[in-house]
């Protein structure tokens, strides 16, 4: 029937209501009547009742009692912090008010005198916001700068915090500073800093003057002439040097003095002249006021040169520099007398120059055309021996053929010397082809055939040609195999080799000879060692050169052109020749040239050598055409097939051959061809209509002097063999009997 919850005053009263309405209730049951135990028992049930109730009334009156007194020491606490806080608000030197939800709760009494204006509006309750508002609109406020800000926080739920001053009249300042508390209330101080603010005004003053002072001590000890002016034109700081350089008197050079006042005296008094024409003072002030500098260059009549500069200020004033500069001006003026000086020098020396121009134009046109006399002597030198090497060789052919006919039929000592007729015949032979391949390598037209080969059976060719050499001067030659591939000009490349394993045989007296080839990364370099005289350290710098020989062998067989040819022909194929050698012990020679991949394609079929070629011992039973329009060569060529036991049909043009084919009616078991024959007649052309003639193929070789790419080309295209004049007869009849067998096979 009672709530614990309510108050304890609102229980008892209830409580008592409750035991009054018992008591009550007893009584009239008394009046009415009943038997006396009902009474009694009714008696004691509602004394049991009353005390429970009386206990429980009690209880309360107690805990009423207990709150009454916290309550009483919690007033008088409020009190006392009430009584501190307003103590605390009297003694603040500044104002304190606190917004509670932002109304004004509480305040002290310079917060709220503080603007006479807002006083009456100092009231609880009032808007934090209203009350910034009121100061923004109160006229004891002086707001020089606008640049307080009170404005709520940017993000929700942040702290609202702000600081500025206000300037008040009778130049009193005060700081406004609000802070929110982390309990939502809003504190705000009014701290007077008008001493602080005067003091800074001071100070600042103070500054300025100090400022003031320093430049003008620093434009005193300036060597020029500095003054500045306001906008209005009126001077405002100047050194004692503006007026010394300008010869203005102290009158014009007070403070306020105007610039108009200096302008017109200058020009009364003419004090600066300016070269070609008087100053243009007046377009100073146009140029000023367009934002440009003015800088102008006088001369005072006593000779000094001044500059003057003009140069805006930020505060649309301007200043004034004048700058003694009579001795850069008298530097320039010397200095422009020098430079007309050296300038008519260098034109005299022009002058000279150009006749010299013109003697070197016609000296290097006589260079040009002497050069080309020489160019045009060169090409018409390697086109001579080109031309001419087929008539060179032609004779020594013959010669040779005969030599080998005589050497057949004769004997004792007779045959000794046609041994050395040989023997000399073969040495003009070396130096005719010599000769040749220099004026080939020299030639801005060398050809070369650079191809990828395998080395194996050029050098196994190789060391059949030299064995019978170096047997015969007792040395000891050794060639170590080889399959790599190379990329070079195989024609060229072995002459190189032969030429270096010759002068190895040539200049070792006892001893060997080895040739073999060792890999360098991706080159193969090819080494030639030899045990013979070697070759001093002086010497190995011109071994190269022409005609250069160490000593004489006594051999004659050589005339230092073998080198000469290694080291041209290598340098056209980029390939790299080296020496080592030390005297009395041998030498050591090596080519160096890029390996290639093996490649069927890429590497012709070499002509077989002299072994796979060895014919029978037995008479060479053919009938051989040979076709040669030098009568002596074609006599001596049919001579020798005759000896060997060769039926020969000898012709001198493609016309002859014809006419003798359809004579005996039928074709010769091998042409024997000269390239050049008479006219434009070939001996390729000879071989093409010999087989179209008779409607198949004929084995044919060309015995020429040109080696030229092309004709080794042709060969390989039309089946035909390619030999160099002057034949070697063994294998010229090792290939006649190599190529008929293979026809027949």
């Amino acid at each position: 029937m009672i709530d614990e919850n309510e108050p304890l005053d609102v229980q008892v009263v209830k409580q008592k209501r409750i035991i009054d309405a018992l008591i009550n209730r007893a009584e009239r049951s008394h009046d009415v009547g009943g038997s006396a135990y009902s009474l009694f028992q009714s008696a004691i049930a509602l004394q049991a009742e009353v005390w429970e109730k009386t206990k429980d009334l009690e209880e309360a009156l107690d805990t009423l009692g207990r709150a009454s007194g916290e309550l009483e020491i919690a007033y008088q606490a409020q009190e006392r912090v009430q009584k501190n806080l307003a103590d605390a608000m009297v003694a603040m030197d500044g104002g304190f008010a606190l917004f509670t939800d932002e109304r004004l709760q509480v305040w002290n009494t310079l917060f709220k005198q503080l603007l006479p204006d807002v006083e009456k509006l100092i009231q609880p309750g009032l808007g934090f916001d209203e009350y910034l508002a009121a100061v923004d609109a109160s006229r004891y406020v002086i707001d020089r700068d606008g640049s307080r800000n009170r404005n709520a926080p940017d993000q929700p739920g942040a702290m609202r915090f702000s600081s500025f001053v206000i300037a008040l009249r009778g130049d009193r300042w005060f700081q406004i500073t609000y802070r929110q508390t982390s309990s939502d209330n809003i504190a705000v101080l009014l701290t007077e800093v008008t001493d602080i603010v005067r003091e800074n005004r001071r100070e600042k003053k103070r500054l300025i003057e100090d400022q003031a002072h320093f430049l003008q001590a620093a434009f005193d000890h300036m060597s020029l002439g500095i003054c500045t002016f306001s906008s209005r034109g009126e001077l405002l700081v100047r050194n004692e040097r503006f007026g010394e350089l300008l010869g203005l008197p102290l009158r014009l050079l007070k403070k306020g003095s105007g610039l108009q006042r200096i302008v017109e005296h200058i020009e009364r008094h003419e004090t600066l002249a300016r070269k070609g024409s008087r100053p243009a003072f007046a377009g100073w002030f146009k140029a000023m006021l367009r934002g440009q500098t003015v800088q102008e260059r006088f001369r005072r009549r006593d000779g000094i040169s001044l500059d003057l500069q003009i140069h805006s200020l930020p505060d649309d004033g301007f200043i004034v520099s004048v700058m003694d500069v009579t001795a850069e001006t008298e530097a320039a003026e010397m200095l422009e007398r020098r430079v007309r000086e050296r300038t008519a020098e260098l034109t005299e020396a022009n002058r000279r120059l150009q006749i010299q121009s013109a003697e070197q134009a016609k000296t290097e046109d006589a260079l040009r055309q002497a050069k080309e006399a020489a160019e045009a002597a060169h090409v018409s030198k390697t086109r001579f021996l080109a031309a001419a090497s087929h008539d060179l060789l032609q004779p020594i052919n013959a010669a040779k053929l005969y030599i080998s006919s005589l050497k057949e039929a004769v004997d004792g000592r007779v045959k000794d010397t046609v041994d050395r007729l040989g023997r000399s015949f073969t040495s003009i032979e070396s130096l005719l082809h010599a000769l040749l391949d220099i004026s080939r390598l020299d030639s801005a037209g060398a050809e070369f055939n650079v191809t990828s080969f395998s080395l194996a059976e050029p050098m196994r060719a190789l060391e059949e040609d030299l064995s019978p050499v170096a047997a015969e001067k007792g040395v000891r030659l050794t060639f170590v195999p080889s399959s790599r591939w190379v990329l070079s000009d195989r024609r060229y490349l072995m002459r190189c080799i032969r030429n270096l394993a010759v002068n190895a045989i040539e200049y070792t007296e006892t001893g060997r000879v080895l040739v073999g080839c060792r890999l360098a990364g991706d080159h193969l370099r090819l080494e030639v060692w030899d045990t013979g005289i070697g070759i001093s350290e002086e010497n190995q710098t011109r071994i190269f050169d022409e005609f250069t020989r160490i000593r004489d062998t006594g051999s004659g067989s050589g005339m230092g052109l073998g080198l000469s040819i290694v080291e041209r022909a290598c340098r056209h194929l980029g390939h790299k020749v080296a020496l080592s050698s030390e005297p009395g012990r041998g030498s050591v020679f090596s080519i160096e040239m890029p390996l290639a991949c093996p490649s069927a394609t890429s590497n012709p079929k070499p002509e077989p050598s002299a072994i796979d070629m060895a014919p029978s011992r037995g008479s060479l039973d053919l009938i051989v055409m040979v076709i040669e329009n030098d009568e002596n060569v074609l006599h001596a060529t049919a001579q020798k097939l005759d000896s060997w036991g060769a039926s020969v049909l000898a012709c001198a043009s493609t016309e002859s051959a014809l006419e003798l084919m359809a004579e005996i009616g039928s074709p010769p078991d091998i042409i024997l061809a000269d390239y050049q024959l008479d006219g434009d007649d070939t001996g390729t052309k000879a071989i093409r209509a010999l087989r179209g003639a008779w409607g198949g193929d004929i084995p044919a070789i060309v015995v020429t002097a040109n080696s030229s790419k092309a004709l080794m080309q042709l060969g390989r295209s039309e089946s035909f063999s390619v030999l160099k004049k002057p034949v070697n007869l063994s294998r010229l009849r090792a290939l006649m009997d190599w190529k008929t067998r293979r026809a027949v096979a």
